[in-house]
């Protein structure tokens, strides 16, 4: 990216019409952000039933939205393990860029490997197949061949199962990460060291191997128990993560 001051990147906000706290918030965000771009790494939407989703009120509402930071400042989105339906071409109808999975930035002396995650959750044997099993053209092809109220009743079952998730406890040993060898690999390959992505839900920095770095976004739930929501923010001078308020501050 050229003449640029500061890239933000966001991931994992699960919106859905049951979460108005978050939607807003993100609304405000996406209009009053004084970057030059944002970068949304996967699950923008809890669910994301197909480009004719934009008749329903919610969908259309933030496809508004999408649009309207569009026409400000540059936005691009990579799909996540929610909204792998998000087609190029409807992003490019809105103005918004198709980000691949994995995307490699180089952004003045800056360079990152952005991914959403998932696919480097390989201890989730489970979530794998279910990811290949989705992400498969004919399986798409026979659930956007249904009907829109169908596909949209499915997608609040999607929903429910997975708060009735989160709520339990966790496993032994912890929720899925991603496998750090398969991370490295990914790195070395691009002939980058630091890694961006989101998924997981668990917002930090750590050392994958000796000079392999990755950052984890925050997801955005601002309508819990426990409120959280973040913008990680790359400057000339690196990295920064901010809450919404500082996010919004002038440059």
């Amino acid at each position: 990216m050229d003449g640029w001051t500061a890239i933000d990147f966001i991931s994992d906000l699960h919106l859905s019409e049951g979460q108005p706290r978050t939607f807003e918030a993100w609304a405000d965000y996406m209009q009053g952000t004084p970057a030059d771009a944002v970068l949304i790494l996967g699950d923008l939407f809890e669910f994301w039933p197909g480009s004719d989703a934009v008749q329903l009120a919610f969908e259309r509402r933030c496809a508004e939205v999408l649009a309207d930071a569009a026409r400000q400042r540059q936005v691009a989105l990579m799909v996540g393990n929610r909204d792998f339906l998000v087609t190029p071409d409807w992003l490019r109808g809105i103005g918004v860029q198709f980000l691949a999975d994995p995307t490699l930035l180089s952004a003045g002396p800056h360079e990152l490997l952005l991914t959403h995650g998932d696919a480097l959750c390989l201890s989730d044997l489970p979530y794998q197949q279910f990811r290949a099993w989705t992400r498969n053209p004919d399986t798409q092809r026979d659930f956007l061949a249904r009907p829109l109220a169908e596909r949209v009743k499915m997608g609040a079952g999607i929903r429910h199962a997975s708060e009735a998730s989160r709520r339990q406890a966790p496993p032994p040993g912890g929720w899925a990460d991603i496998d750090a060898a398969a991370a490295v690999a990914c790195l070395r390959a691009a002939g980058v060291t630091r890694l961006a992505h989101g998924h997981t839900h668990r917002p930090g920095d750590s050392t994958l191997a000796p000079g392999f770095e990755r950052c984890v976004l925050s997801d955005w739930d601002l309508d819990g128990d426990a409120p959280r929501a973040e913008v990680l923010r790359l400057c000339h001078a690196g990295l920064a993560r901010l809450t919404l308020s500082e996010a919004l501050r002038p440059l």
